[in-house]
């Protein structure tokens, strides 16, 4: 009897693919009233280049603007995020918020109705009227003029939505001055208002029972939520310069200028402990800025906007070069 021996056959083996992992990408949105349409500009500079990002953080206007990027890119990917913040903008200089002449009552003087802004006297009496008198007295039906237009744009569904980008809006508790960040599925309008809620203008945003000012007081914006898991780039859009040249002497400039320096300390102090892991591409934004006055930050203008728009988009167009 011949025994016959044969081998197991072998399987082939498995070819394994390995997909090359996308970086994650994280954004940072500082805030800066009207000097937001920078942060505009240069995001939509951003979005246009196809860069995809996991995570948003924003105070102030830069978390009016990363909301709306969110809801945008749920619904559209970067070119409904890019819609999304246009609108926003659009909407912001229709409002008229801000107007030409003098006010002609405490609660324009609030809204800044009427006032002229390159006229630094109508400014500095502004400013006094805010040292004057307290923000229940100047606004005490506490009305906001942004609340309408972020009420008809505003889409919590859209940013609770399980595809959607992270969302971090940064805000200050005013008993603690520690720094709450509220996420997607927290965010509404009052939040966004807590986040921009500027203590000489406007009452303190109660929310579940705390109470907030603008976010810019404790972080501008918060990295902390967006560096966990560590992120491989972190881009930063500033909407403030770090430097201003020439010393302040009229009390509006003093004023706006304490407040610009206070909102730039907290972050310097996170970006000192940026991970060596992630890279950081930081857009400045001291060109497009130091020369305007202080008080710009005010203006609402369309044509003011659309220049800081253009300024925002040249200036990530070189960043993205450089890199």
């Amino acid at each position: 009897m011949v025994l016959r021996v044969t081998s197991p056959k072998t399987s082939p083996a498995k070819v394994v693919s390995r997909k090359s992992t996308p970086p994650r990408i994280v954004l940072a949105l500082q805030g800066g009233g009207a000097h937001g349409a920078f942060t505009w500009g240069a995001l939509d500079r951003l979005l246009e280049s196809g860069l995809e990002f996991s995570a948003i953080t924003g105070v102030s206007s830069g978390a009016m603007i990363a909301a709306m990027a969110v809801q945008g890119h749920v619904r559209g990917g970067n070119a409904g995020a890019r819609a999304a913040v246009a609108l926003l903008w659009e909407r912001v200089a229709s409002a008229h918020i801000f107007s030409n002449g003098m006010p002609a009552s405490p609660l324009d003087w609030m809204w800044g109705k009427g006032m002229e802004f390159g006229n630094e006297l109508a400014m500095t009496g502004f400013t006094n009227a805010l040292r004057m008198f307290s923000p229940s007295q100047l606004n005490p039906m506490d009305i906001n003029p942004l609340e309408p237009v972020l009420r008809g744009l505003l889409d919590p569904a859209a940013l609770n939505d399980p595809n959607a980008m992270k969302l971090f809006v940064g805000a200050t508790d005013v008993e603690s001055g520690e720094t709450k960040v509220f996420t997607n599925k927290e965010v509404g309008v009052r939040h966004l208002l807590a986040s921009a809620c500027i203590p000489m203008m406007f009452p303190a945003v109660e929310i579940a029972g705390r109470h907030y000012w603008d976010g810019g007081y404790s972080c501008n914006p918060p990295l902390t939520p967006v560096l966990s898991p560590l992120p491989d780039r972190l881009i930063l859009i500033r909407a403030q310069p770090r430097r201003r040249p020439g010393v302040p002497s009229s009390t509006a400039d003093i004023v706006h200028r304490l407040h610009e320096i206070a909102f730039q300390a907290p972050l310097e102090a996170e970006l000192s402990l940026l991970p060596p892991h992630t890279s950081l591409l930081d857009i400045p934004a001291d060109a497009a800025l130091a020369h305007h006055p202080l008080t710009s930050k005010m203006n609402t203008e369309k044509g003011f906007l659309d220049d800081l728009f253009a300024a925002g988009r040249a200036a990530a167009d070189t960043a993205l070069r450089e890199t």
